[in-house]
C-alpha cells in the first residue's frame, strides 16, 4: 500500500489548494431538498451548515441496511452476506484509495473514495452491531476529555480498555454471585 502511494506522489504533478482539482474549502450550506433541518447527532456539536447531510445520511445508510435485499439492492446483499473479513478488507481498500486520491491532490477523488469509504464503514458497524449513534457519543466524549474529537493517545486506550474490562469483570461476578 505504501509503495502505491509513493507511486501516486510522484506521477501526480501538485496542485496545491489553488489548483483546479486541489483541496480549497468551499462553503455548502444546500441540504436535502433545500431545507435546512437539525440533522440527526447535532447535540454533538454539529452545525446544520455542516452537517445537514452528513451524519443524517450515514444514520439513513444504517437504517436502510437491514431492509437490503438480493432484489432491491444485489451489490450491498453481496457485501452483507460476505462476511466480517470480507467487509473490513473492503474498508481498509478504500481507505488506501483515499490517501492515493490525497496524494495526488485530486478533492473530487477524495470525495468520491470518501463516500465509499463511509459506505463500507458503515456496513462494517452494522456487521457489528455498531449503532452510528455510539460512534457519536465516542466522538463527543473525546471532544470533551481532548477538546477535539481526535485519536485517543496510546496511554489513555490502555487505561480505558483496564477499566472497561475491570468493570465487565466486576459486573459478570456480581451476576454470578446472584
Amino acid at each position: 500500500m505504501t509503495d502505491a502511494i509513493e507511486r501516486g506522489l510522484r506521477k501526480s504533478p501538485s496542485r496545491g489548494p489553488h489548483g483546479s482539482d486541489g483541496f480549497a474549502i468551499h462553503n455548502t450550506t444546500s441540504c436535502i431538498d433545500g431545507e435546512k433541518t437539525e440533522p440527526a447527532g447535532a447535540g454533538f456539536g454539529c452545525t446544520a451548515d455542516a452537517a445537514c447531510i452528513g451524519i443524517g445520511e450515514i444514520n439513513r445508510l444504517y437504517r436502510t441496511l437491514a431492509l437490503v435485499t438480493p432484489d432491491n439492492h444485489p451489490r450491498t446483499a453481496r457485501l452483507l452476506a460476505s462476511g466480517t473479513r470480507r467487509t473490513a478488507q473492503k474498508v481498509i481498500e478504500e481507505a488506501g484509495e483515499v490517501a492515493l486520491e490525497a496524494v495526488k491532490h485530486s478533492r473530487n477523488g477524495i470525495m468520491r473514495e470518501s463516500a465509499d469509504l463511509l459506505y463500507h464503514l458503515v456496513a462494517l458497524w452494522h456487521r457489528a452491531g455498531i449503532d452510528p449513534d455510539e460512534i457519536w457519543t465516542e466522538m463527543h466524549r473525546r471532544a470533551e476529555l481532548l477538546g477535539i474529537a481526535e485519536k485517543l493517545p496510546k496511554s489513555h486506550n490502555r487505561n480505558v480498555q483496564r477499566k472497561s474490562a475491570a468493570r465487565a469483570g466486576a459486573v459478570g461476578r456480581t451476576t454470578n454471585a446472584e
